[in-house]
């Protein structure tokens, strides 16, 4: 049975009595209650399995935020679902329309405000050091996959050099205190973990606000910490771990501080962001020394391969490709599309003042986002949200033998499957841009389409 019903939902989500933590607004619940008042919230109170099932249902619902209030052999738990799914989610959560988004985003990472820190958290209302990983409602999402995963994680570490980093890495539960995780070479993490001799604390944080899923999500320069941008997006306190140095949202659901050990164990495999198996490998080992949560948690299920994971690789990209083809050009807007992976393909839409401006925006744009392969650059009277108009464009303003870049042999993405995969090496690709502004020269007239007038049919069709 699907229903909503608020009052079940939320009773729980003001339980720290006396403490200013919890007129926070940024947090999962108080997502949760402006999309129910959309009506974006669907409810499933039937009991469901964390074995496939929760999976399934959340993937037939693809589009809506899912929670699921009764979770076999979990009866504490609660799992919420594609939050993160739909642009207009953040949007819609961060207080700004869809079309300004992108360039929200893109302030962020300009001089963030230092988040405050607070004495006392709702995610520390309740500290076990007597714990068991099993007890937490770690989902079983395909039968191709080497176990139970979470995917919705964001991780914090310490740089020596640079300080905070927050970023996604996927764990694999191995036991009752360890995961393993891919951690991608020459990243941030990986990083850090080079400059320090033994473990390297950490801090993983379930259920967290838009705010910082956008910020973990976004992959400022080392030097910004992604915290503070997360702060700039949206007020976001932290408060210190109990058993290391790392800082984390005050509002988030449930946090596991531990380490990162220098033993390694083979993860995967996992579906990836291009809906194809990523490969199995030997990746470090993490130790969780203590689980802090709120009282009745909520478990964020991201679903590898969808919306969620989607967006939250994809949109973040849009502020840098923006950047870049504003130096050169008068960018408008940026959009990764789905159909791309959200990852692989973009369009790019500017105002045109020059006969090279789509040429330049179309190598900008490889510059603003290096696994770009495919890229199209638009007009100002194209949604860029609109496969549709994109696809019009192509066909009424574009000649191949003109206006098409084909550019062999570059650095690309290693979650293309096409392209050119060496061991240790930097993967390779073709990328190609389509500039389906309008020719140069021409009168815009001749490549506007004709518009009907409005109607209102309830004046032409019977009544019911």
């Amino acid at each position: 049975m699907i229903y909503t019903v608020s009052d079940r939902i939320f009773c729980c989500s003001q339980e720290s009595s006396g403490s200013a933590q919890t007129q926070f607004l940024m947090s999962v619940r108080q997502f949760l209650k402006k999309i129910e008042n959309s009506n974006d919230l669907i409810v499933i109170d039937k009991p469901v399995d964390v074995n496939y099932e929760v999976a399934n249902v959340a993937n037939a619902l693809s589009g809506k935020t899912v929670l699921f209030n009764h979770i076999k052999e979990y009866p504490d738990w609660r799992i919420v679902a594609g939050m993160c799914g739909e642009r207009r989610f953040f949007a819609q959560d961060l207080g700004v329309s869809i079309s300004e988004l992108t360039q929200h985003l893109a302030k962020s990472i300009d001089s963030p405000p230092e988040p405050p820190i607070v004495e006392t958290a709702p995610c520390q209302e309740v500290v076990r050091e007597d714990f068991d990983l099993n007890e937490l409602p770690i989902l079983f999402h395909l039968p191709q996959d080497g176990g139970y995963y979470i995917a919705s994680n964001v991780v914090i570490t310490k740089d020596p050099d640079y300080g905070r980093n927050m970023c996604y890495h996927r764990m694999l539960r191995l036991n009752a205190n360890q995961f393993t995780a891919r951690i991608i070479e020459n990243r941030g993490t990986h990083t850090a973990m080079q400059k320090v001799e033994g473990d390297l604390p950490i801090a993983i944080c379930i259920g967290v606000s838009q705010a910082v899923h956008l910020a973990a999500s976004m992959s400022p320069p080392p030097e910004i910490d992604e915290l503070a941008v997360a702060n700039a997006l949206a007020p976001t306190p932290l408060v210190k771990c109990i058993s290391n140095d790392l800082e984390v949202p005050a509002e988030a659901e449930i946090v596991l501080e531990g380490r990162i050990t220098r033993r390694f164990h083979q993860e995967g495999p996992f579906m990836d962001l291009t809906e194809t198996m990523d490969i199995t490998r030997d990746q470090p080992i993490i130790e969780i020394d203590v689980v802090t949560h709120r009282k009745n948690p909520i478990f964020h299920a991201l679903l590898p391969g969808g919306l969620e994971h989607k967006m939250l690789m994809g949109m973040p990209r849009e502020p840098t490709i923006f950047a870049e083809v504003n130096k050169v050009v008068k960018c408008t807007g940026a959009a990764i599309t789905p159909g791309g992976a959200s990852w692989l393909h973009a369009v790019v839409q500017i105002d045109k003042q020059s006969e090279e401006d789509g040429r330049l925006a179309i190598e900008a744009a490889f510059n603003g986002h290096k696994s770009l392969k495919h890229v199209w650059v638009v007009d100002q009277d194209i949604d860029i949200y609109n496969p549709h108009e994109v696809e019009w464009a192509i066909a009424t303003r574009f000649q191949a033998n003109k206006d098409l870049i084909i550019m062999e042999n570059m650095p690309g993405s290693s979650l293309d499957p096409s392209g050119i995969h060496v061991p240790g090496q930097k993967s390779r690709t073709a990328k190609m841009g389509l500039d389906c502004t309008i020719p140069w020269g021409r009168h815009p007239e001749e490549f506007q389409r004709g518009s009907y007038g409005n109607v209102n049919l309830d004046d032409y069709l019977p009544g019911d």
